[in-house]
């Protein structure tokens, strides 16, 4: 722990606090309290997080004799759920006699693929994913509306805004959640199934069934199995087929769509899309890890992820943690059987954490980076435009050469991704081939062109559109 210029303790403690759980090592027998809390912070059954653990250079060398049974073991704990029938009972009338049934799947939902999948069906849902739960469903299923929100689809969309009973699981109920003024406007009840009271009383009129997914969503199927809930709720799920029919229609025109001319390159480049389509069809086909930075890569990217079982795509969540694709790659290094990992960046978030170059060769990472190179800041000119019809001050005239960037160092692979579907695949290819950190260079599109991007629906609470969203929050009670 270094030094902050400032006449006050314990500021480091308080700095990383912030960001999740810290300790101070203040003596050598604290170990013992450490290790125990940060057990339990990171093996969380419910909301594991970070947990920093911090030891002050100031202190003094001490010798300790530590008694190795007295050390903590990963936490081993019970799975819980309601302990009598009477809420899961009460639940499934409220399902059985709604006419619109959405089950909002967040990252909580995710490694309960097949709870989900029973409920879903048993509930005759329509389901709806956020940006970390793509695959809880699989994607080509009939019931899976893909994600919602302001970077949502038109399926998941509908099926959001339409439905008048609303089953929550395993969602912290933010951003893609439920905000965009796109979400549950027509809901009149909430199921919230969740580990965290916080969360699963999010919501007002809400039967809060707390507890593990697994065991509460497989006892409530089971209650809707025997009553034969799904059979009135078949127009409902053809609507929304519907809908996702239109979604993949919209989808295909800009993953076909051929090179489109771009100013800031003076030349045709592939559209984001469809090159972010491309190396995620490839990492599907190898069985890699997909991993999304934030910013505009990470928005297009779990709109267009095909998914079929969880934890085949990682995002920040929305947090706009700059870097983090490029860190987790590099955690590879630390796992006993590392999987290869596709890193997708923007050239922003791939700038912030550039030392991955140097840490990947020295720690023998396997896998990849994908750098989409817009020459922007294409999230927010996006939101500049949608609101105010002009940018302002996201784009620079510097030009980086990210393939020599990348070639400076010696044991990395940097390739051009080229400009159109086949080089990308070719370049792809030889990435892969390549016995340690490789990186894929794509310039792409950023401008008016409607195949340029997958856009985005719904007013969020921000500039123009504040007053809107207020007004439409303030006219409903849940």
């Amino acid at each position: 722990m270094q030094q902050v210029p400032k006449q006050e303790q314990g500021l480091f403690g308080r700095m990383t606090a912030i960001m999740g759980q810290s300790y101070v090592l203040h003596t050598p027998e604290a170990v013992r309290d450490a290790l125990r809390r940060g057990a339990l912070c990171v093996n969380h059954p419910y909301r594991a997080g970070p947990f920093y653990l911090l030891l002050p250079l100031n202190t003094q060398a001490a010798r300790l004799t530590v008694n190795l049974a007295g050390l903590p073991d990963r936490p081993a704990l019970p799975t819980l759920a309601p302990a009598d029938d009477a809420l899961i009972e009460q639940a499934a009338k409220m399902i059985a006699g709604a006419g619109k049934v959405t089950i909002k799947a967040g990252g909580g939902s995710r490694g309960h693929d097949a709870a989900v999948r029973r409920l879903a069906e048993a509930a005759g849902a329509a389901v709806v994913l956020s940006p970390g739960s793509t695959g809880v469903l699989p994607d080509a299923h009939a019931q899976n509306m893909h994600v919602g929100g302001s970077k949502g689809s038109i399926s998941g969309n509908y099926a959001m805004a339409e439905a008048d009973m609303l089953i929550v699981i395993g969602s912290r109920a933010v951003c893609q959640a439920d905000c965009s003024g796109i979400g549950y406007k027509s809901a009149q009840a909430v199921i919230n199934i969740n580990g965290d009271l916080a969360d699963a009383l999010h919501y007002n009129k809400t039967v809060a069934l707390v507890g593990d997914i697994t065991a509460v969503a497989g006892r409530l199927a089971a209650k809707l199995e025997a009553s034969g809930a799904p059979k009135s709720k078949r127009a409902w799920l053809e609507a929304c087929a519907a809908k996702k029919a239109e979604w993949a229609v919209y989808k295909r025109r800009r993953f076909e769509a051929p090179p489109i001319a771009d100013q800031a390159w003076g030349k045709p480049v592939l559209a984001q899309p469809a090159a972010i389509k491309i190396v995620a069809d490839f990492a599907k086909q190898i069985g890699a890890a997909k991993f999304f930075d934030a910013g505009d890569v990470q928005a297009n990217g779990f709109q267009i992820v095909e998914d079929d079982v969880s934890f085949d795509t990682f995002t920040e969540t929305g947090a706009s943690y700059m870097g983090f694709a490029p860190s987790a790659l590099l955690a590879s290094a630390l796992a006993d059987q590392p999987r290869y990992g596709i890193a997708f960046c923007g050239d922003g978030s791939f700038m912030m954490n550039p030392q991955i170059l140097i840490d990947a060769v020295e720690h023998g990472v396997r896998g990849m980076i994908v750098i989409f190179d817009n020459r922007r800041m294409a999230a927010i000119t996006g939101l500049q435009l949608a609101q105010y019809n002009a940018e302002f001050r996201t784009n620079d005239r510097v030009a980086v050469d990210y393939q020599k960037l990348a070639s400076a160092v010696a044991g990395v692979l940097a390739l051009p991704g080229g400009d159109t579907a086949d080089a990308l695949c070719a370049a792809l290819k030889a990435a892969h081939a390549h016995d340690g950190l490789s990186v894929v260079h794509v310039p792409v599109y950023c401008g008016p062109d409607e195949l340029g991007g997958l856009g985005a629906w719904g007013e969020w609470n921000v500039g123009n559109w504040c007053e809107d969203v207020q007004k439409a929050w303030i006219a409903q009670d849940l």
